[in-house]
């Protein structure tokens, strides 16, 4: 049991690491080389998704967010002694994927902004109304609510699940759709360990404008929006369309 939770962990710490690599990495491109606009970030953030659900999806079916593994356990029965540890490797996974992205983009982060006052948007999300974080919050409980709907409803076998192993593309493309749809109130994490794992690291990094140590303090926006947000999307599935299916 012991050794199959560990392979579970690796797992996800990976399939994060790889979904944060691309997604801070398209970012980067776009803020610090201006390369590409948000047409680019949301594409890349879709691919992301997929790609990391391709490496982690044979042995955890690609939680790589707490808000899916908190609606996964609340509604699918997924073992509750693995929440938080699930929580803790998908934190670190986009941990460590911001600390690479910073060190291969670092000569230039130097040169557009030398002090760090001005690009930890790279890494984590901001408010578009800083004084009014309740529009965020709505925001997140939105788009992680619709997130995790359609999670449920792409792989519920009662239903009609994507076949030829084309659920990531499915799942990247729900990701790519949100941050078209509503990406501009606190820029569509709708995911705990994709925004705070890299908060973490601006913080370690020196980052002044981090949510986190700045007196700002929006970092719980990300966090809590999402994990409530995914509970009633799931919540909506299973109570409507689930019901309505016959049983395999």
């Amino acid at each position: 049991m012991t050794q199959r939770l560990s392979s579970e962990l690796l797992a996800e710490f990976l399939g994060t690491l790889v979904l944060i690599l691309f997604g801070d990495g398209v970012v980067a491109m776009v803020v610090l080389f201006d390369k590409g606009g948000y047409t680019n970030i949301t594409l890349a953030w879709g691919l992301a998704v997929t790609m990391g659900i391709y490496i982690a999806g044979k042995v955890t079916g690609a939680h790589l967010n707490p808000a899916v593994t908190l609606a996964l356990a609340v509604f699918r029965e997924f073992p509750w002694r693995k929440v938080l540890p699930y929580f803790l490797v998908q934190t670190a996974g986009a941990f460590v994927a911001a600390a690479i992205v910073y060190w291969n983009y670092r000569l230039q982060f130097l040169r557009v902004d030398p002090t760090l006052e001005k690009t930890a948007g790279v890494f984590t999300t901001f408010p578009a109304f800083p004084l009014e974080l309740s529009a965020g919050l709505l925001d997140q409980m939105i788009g992680t609510g619709l997130l995790v709907l359609m999670i449920f409803a792409i792989t519920d076998e009662r239903n009609t699940p994507p076949g030829s192993n084309m659920t990531p593309l499915m799942v990247g493309l729900v990701v790519v759709v949100i941050g078209m749809a509503f990406g501009g109130m606190h820029g569509y994490a709708i995911n705990p360990a994709r925004d705070f794992g890299p908060r973490l690291f601006t913080v370690v990094a020196g980052f002044k404008n981090n949510g986190l140590t700045d007196g700002t303090m929006v970092f719980w926006v990300p966090i809590v929006g999402p994990l409530v947000g995914g509970v009633i999307g799931a919540a909506t599935y299973d109570l409507t369309i689930r019901r309505m299916l016959p049983k395999a």
